[in-house]
């Protein structure tokens, strides 16, 4: 099968917490269309439903729905003929199967082969500042930065060039991306 390659849908990934949603929210206000972060719309969906794919129950089957919904949230967000966010990517997914030591990940590598973003990627480092917990993020803050880590190393295994976000507040953070991109709002 031949990979799809969207230039103008540019991930934004890093830790949990990392302020990658505030960011993509400054985006939208400049007019920027953003796909949002699938996992937590699974988490979300499992608790209201009384079901079980969370990352505290049954962590396979919630990583088979995030590579799911990753893959559906790239194919509704292609072909675009401008820039376009996504919080998170399916690369994201391939992390976190890294991180929980799921031993079968080649749908996950097959996905991250076939589905292919602008090859800039803005990485949210862990910011320990900013960083909280909730209902769907229960990770302690070593936590999120082992997950940054491997986020960020799996990006560059799978070919992608991270940018470092600076740790400054969203609006800064996005006029950062867009200078980067060249673009304006």
């Amino acid at each position: 099968m031949t990979a799809l390659t969207n230039p103008n849908l540019f991930v934004i990934t890093g830790g949990p917490g990392s302020g990658k949603t505030a960011l993509l929210r400054e985006l939208e206000k400049n007019g920027f269309r953003c796909a949002p972060e699938v996992a937590r719309q699974i988490i979300q969906e499992q608790v209201r439903s009384c079901g079980n794919a969370v990352p505290w129950a049954n962590r396979e089957r919630y990583t088979e729905l995030m590579l799911k919904r990753s893959i559906q949230s790239y194919e509704e967000h292609s072909p675009s003929g401008r820039a376009t966010f996504s919080d998170r990517g399916i690369p994201d997914t391939l992390g976190y199967a890294r991180l929980i030591g799921l031993p079968d990940v080649r749908s996950i590598l097959t996905a991250c082969n076939q589905y292919r973003y602008a090859s800039l990627v803005f990485l949210a480092p862990a910011w320990k500042e900013i960083y909280e917990t909730d209902d769907e993020r229960k990770q302690r803050f070593d936590e999120a930065e082992r997950t940054c880590e491997l986020v960020s190393q799996v990006y560059r295994d799978c070919g992608y060039h991270l940018l470092e976000l600076p740790k400054v507040p969203s609006k800064d953070r996005a006029d950062f991306v867009l200078s980067r991109l060249h673009l304006r709002t």
